[in-house]
């Protein structure tokens, strides 16, 4: 394992297990920003939607399943009767065993998406999202979970898409700034990242902003918080979160050294590469969701 892979193991294991509910709550509760987001990226315009497409899964794999929030939305609306689900994870699987140990026919293990995966069994639906990017090959990962899906079963992933130059820019060169510093010290300056969204955010301005072209900004009405968010720097506020976890979200995206971000053509190259038909496409701002069927 090299450093940079170390360094991003530590780092998440260090967010959730200082921070083991974090976003939970929000993940499973209907109507939330969280769980639209997640659904609507993902082609389900409501959970009687989404209750459908889990109804005749009957094998469903969480992989880099953090704390186990999106594990448990997929184990509250498939059946857990006839329903298997597995989460897994390569630095925090601890944690999320443990919010779920109440769950039925549902089981948390580790899991390394760079290695081989075929003892895990084959699996109908495979679920990867917020994950690849932090692999530090999302390539051959993606190819790993799909080694690992039965014919005719569905993957869903997210990546980090590739932003405007600036907000490239300034992410990595915060990123460089913090991510060898411990904790605490990195959560100060998240914190004070945190604190300019929420100001920007509770100004509620918005303007019409022309085109500019050469920077990847293009023609719309934003609000101050979401032009900078969108063009300039990761700058996350939600009012749905307390501030320290709207903190730690911003440590998410900071710390963590590897974070790979990727284009639409990158991303539908691996499908096409292991025989996955895509039947749901959705990019915005940050990121890339795929979701496809494998073909037999």
């Amino acid at each position: 394992m090299d450093n940079q892979t170390k360094q991003t193991q530590k780092s998440f294991n260090e967010k959730w297990t200082k921070n083991s509910n974090l976003a939970l709550e929000a993940t499973i509760s209907e109507g939330s920003t969280v769980f639209n987001w997640i659904l609507n990226r993902n082609g389900f315009a409501n959970l009687t939607e989404f209750k459908a497409f889990l109804s005749g899964k009957k094998r469903i794999l969480d992989g880099g399943c953090g704390n186990g929030r999106v594990t448990k939305l997929l184990r509250m609306h498939s059946n857990p009767e006839t329903t298997e689900v597995v989460g897994i994870d390569f630095s925090s699987h601890e944690v999320a065993k443990e919010n779920l140990k109440n769950e039925s026919n549902l089981k948390v293990q580790f899991g390394n998406l760079r290695e081989d995966l075929s003892s895990l069994g084959l699996f109908d639906f495979i679920y990867c999202q917020e994950v690849l990017h932090h692999t530090g090959d999302a390539r051959s990962s993606f190819k790993n979970l799909c080694q690992i899906l039965e014919p005719n079963g569905e993957i869903a992933i997210y990546v980090y898409k590739e932003k405007a130059p600036i907000r490239e820019f300034t992410d990595d060169f915060i990123r460089d700034k913090i991510s060898a510093l411990s904790y605490e010290d990195s959560m100060k300056a998240c914190r004070q990242i945190t604190e300019l969204s929420k100001t920007l955010t509770e100004l509620e301005v918005s303007f019409d902003s022309p085109a500019v072209d050469v920077l990847d900004i293009p023609a719309g009405n934003y609000s101050i918080q979401r032009f900078l968010y969108h063009f300039f720097m990761k700058c996350f506020w939600n009012n749905e979160f307390s501030f320290e976890d709207n903190a730690v979200i911003n440590y998410d995206w900071y710390h963590p050294q590897d974070c790979t971000r990727h284009s639409i053509e990158e991303v539908e190259l691996w499908f096409a590469e292991n025989n996955i038909k895509i039947n749901h496409k959705f990019v915005d701002f940050y990121g890339i969701t795929v979701k496809g069927m494998k073909v037999k």
